[in-house]
């Protein structure tokens, strides 16, 4: 997963002048590098620790609505923060967690969300930027499940955003070039899962990044119970080609949430 440098400007902003060397820590320490470590916890999972630890203070204020904010904006979604809240009550306290809903509540102001296995297409299309585009069907002997494809760029260096709908995969396969080569994903909506061969899988979400280096065994698809989406860019590379291998199986599969 690529590391996505975090920018803050709120110290200098607020305190550039009273108290500078707080307002460095703050956005060039705290914001630049600590939250910007996102290659060790995603950035939607140093959402919920900031959460949860912010909640059991009783700290409901600007701040905290501030990381309610962020937290929605990293994936979290209505019917997962109210679980977080709930779960944190037992631990942090029940009065902080009214406090905390109270909050919560102005921020995800949308109606419940469905399980995203029961979204239609129809939906899941609303919440992405790029096309779903039609059936994959030139590849479908290659997948597990439905996937669509979208060109996004036919010149140059093509793009095509891929969407595979909840449980879909495609089979373990490997890019090949004599020279460069590989792939890159961007993800770009839903959940999905990355994973190359003897490593466990990673947990994709929007704006996670994936380079695939030439000759690594891998596959990419939906979580069992999300539509997911990323684009892909072919790395320009010498006597390209792809080598399908066997499908990620049911038993292997089943071991993701």
């Amino acid at each position: 997963m690529s590391q996505t440098k975090i920018k803050q400007t709120a110290g200098r902003e607020a305190l550039g002048e009273f108290a500078p060397e707080f307002a460095h820590l703050n956005d060039d320490i705290l914001f630049g590098e600590v939250w910007s470590r996102n290659d060790l916890l995603s950035l939607r999972d140093r959402s919920i620790v900031t959460v949860v630890a912010l909640m059991s203070q009783g700290l409901t204020d600007s701040s905290f609505k501030y990381h309610l904010e962020s937290a929605k904006k990293n994936g979290v979604t209505r019917t997962e923060i109210a679980e977080i809240l709930t779960h944190a009550a037992f631990y942090a306290g029940w009065p902080k967690a009214w406090a905390a809903f109270r909050m919560a509540k102005e921020v995800w102001t949308e109606e419940p969300e469905k399980d995203n296995a029961s979204n239609s297409m129809e939906e899941y299309a609303r919440t992405i930027l790029f096309p779903i585009g039609n059936p994959n069907d030139a590849f479908a002997q290659y997948f597990i499940g439905q996937s669509y494809l979208a060109p996004v760029v036919t010149e140059g260096v093509p793009v095509f955003n891929v969407t595979f709908e909840p449980g879909c995969r495609n089979n373990w396969h490997i890019h090949k070039a004599t020279k460069g080569g590989g792939q890159t994903l961007i993800c770009v909506g839903g959940r999905g899962y990355y994973q190359e061969w003897g490593t466990a899988p990673v947990e994709l979400h929007p704006g996670d990044s994936v380079y695939i280096p030439a000759g690594v065994k891998h596959w990419h698809g939906a979580a069992p119970d999300s539509w997911f989406s990323h684009l892909a860019f072919e790395v320009p590379g010498e006597n390209t080609s792809n080598e399908w291998l066997e499908p990620v199986n049911d038993e292997e599969y089943s071991k993701l949430k």
